[in-house]
This record gives C-alpha cells, structure tokens and sequence, in this order.
C-alpha cells in the first residue's frame, strides 16, 4: 500500500481485495492503532448492524448474567 496526500492530511488507499476481505464500504468509519506486528484496523459497526444486535437481544439477559442494583452499587 502507498501513503499519498489527501488536501493536508495523508492517505493510504486500500486494496480492493482487502476491502472485500474486511467487508468495508464507502463511508465506513475505522481505526488504526499500532500493534506489535505492526497497524491494527477496527471498523466500527454501521447504525444498521448495532440495530439488528439491539433487536436480537430484546432486554432479556440469561439468569446468570442478571445484575442485582446492590452489586452495581457495591452494597
């Protein structure tokens, strides 16, 4: 990949293969961090994507996974 000027800033543009690989879209929000072995990239989840999470989960947790507010306060 090639970084290249963008107005002030720099670039890099991404493969088109890689693009597939990752399922990226235009408009798609990501982050670079440095790794160890090098630039980690996380794409944030699209609007519709958290949507379809939230209606999957409905407000119900397993019994297990319930809190009781005294142990959210530390009683």
């Amino acid at each position: 990949m090639q970084i290249a000027r963008w107005g002030n800033s720099l670039a890099v543009r991404l493969p088109a293969d890689l693009v597939r690989r990752l399922g990226l879209k235009e408009g798609d929000q990501v982050d670079l961090q440095p790794g160890e072995s090098g630039l980690t990239l996380t794409r944030h989840r699209r609007p519709e994507e958290i949507l379809a999470s939230l209606e999957t989960f409905r407000g119900r947790l397993p019994a297990a996974a319930r809190l009781s507010r005294d142990d959210a306060n530390g009683r």
